[in-house]
């Protein structure tokens, strides 16, 4: 698990290849985070342009692996890239900006079927509008 969570970490979020999601995620793959839920591969999709359009650059620097079980690792990455386009309603810095998500993962065989997110982002990114 530990393995696949980082390759799909450097292609889809890194590299932005999309081709890894239907081998990476289940059809029915949910996503849990502030309170909602999102579902399935075009959420993955639709989140994985929006990021990659609003933060150019984008490197995760750091995996730790925090406890696995048989079909779920609980993790955290540490991301960085430069905001450069509109993110959740805040305008681009151009400053580079550094943030952590943490994840419960819960695979089904070799692919990821639901995560638990909490992440940095948008705090950081409205830090980063003072420094304009």
């Amino acid at each position: 698990m530990e393995e696949q969570i980082r390759y799909i970490s450097d292609e889809l979020l890194q590299k932005g290849n999309l081709d890894v999601i239907e081998t990476g995620f289940t059809h029915d793959y949910k996503a849990h985070a502030e309170g909602k839920l999102f579902t399935g591969h075009e959420f993955i999709i639709k989140f994985t342009k929006q990021l990659r359009t609003a933060i150019t650059n984008i490197k995760v620097t750091d995996i730790q692996v925090f406890a696995t079980t048989e079909n779920t690792i609980t993790h955290q990455r540490k991301l960085e890239g430069i905001h450069t386009g509109n993110m959740m309603g805040i305008p681009a810095s151009g400053n580079k900006v550094v943030w952590y998500e943490m994840l419960v993962t819960r695979f089904e065989g070799e692919r990821i079927a639901e995560d638990w997110l909490l992440s940095t982002l948008a705090g950081e990114l409205l830090l980063k509008q003072s420094k304009k």
